[in-house]
């Protein structure tokens, strides 16, 4: 597989509800490099462990050398949103999957305004990222969804009687059986 689709994420439904191992997905995708000091870009490793946050339950890390505190959601459009793991995992899903942003609202616990943010948000970071230079490929492959666009109907075809005999009423449809 090529080296520009190695960042398809699988969602394992299973795993992401405990918030550990939704912890753990959630560094290996959004700190592929692995997690650093958000200050001094020092390794999580050297960090020291600094307790849990009370609503998202979100491990929280202190760097030995400036005694900055950061978490996974450091750095992210996620960070100070008190969301738990697997309610990340399950927005960055559904909005994959494109499902609305009411019926995420009501699935995750949210406020329909917080998923509506950070969906644009998410949208618009995706189109940032997007690389300006073309496909190196000389065949692409396109969804049939798309095969169709923009093309026009045909024309209706017009009937070959006058206009005014078109509003005129034949005598049979006068006629109302007794």
């Amino acid at each position: 597989m090529p080296e520009r689709y190695a960042t398809v994420m699988d969602f394992p439904i299973l795993e992401i509800c405990d918030d550990e191992l939704g912890e753990i997905w959630l560094r290996k995708y959004f700190h592929p490099q692995g997690m650093h000091c958000p200050s001094c870009s020092a390794s999580a490793n050297q960090a020291r462990f600094f307790g849990q946050t009370t609503r998202s339950h979100v491990t929280m890390y202190r760097c030995r050398q400036c005694q900055a505190a950061y978490t996974v959601h450091t750095g992210t459009l996620f960070a100070n949103k008190h969301l738990r793991p697997a309610q990340v995992i399950l927005l960055l899903r559904g909005v994959c999957k494109g499902e609305s942003t009411a019926s995420l609202a009501r699935g995750l616990h949210m406020a329909y305004d917080t998923v509506h943010h950070l969906r644009q948000q998410l949208h618009t970071n995706a189109i940032r990222l997007q690389p300006e230079t073309p496909v190196p490929d000389a065949v692409t492959e396109t969804d049939e969804m798309f095969q169709n666009a923009g093309e026009k109907r045909r024309k209706t075809r017009r009937s070959r009687r006058s206009p005014t005999t078109a509003r005129q009423q034949t005598e049979r449809s006068r006629h109302l059986p007794e």
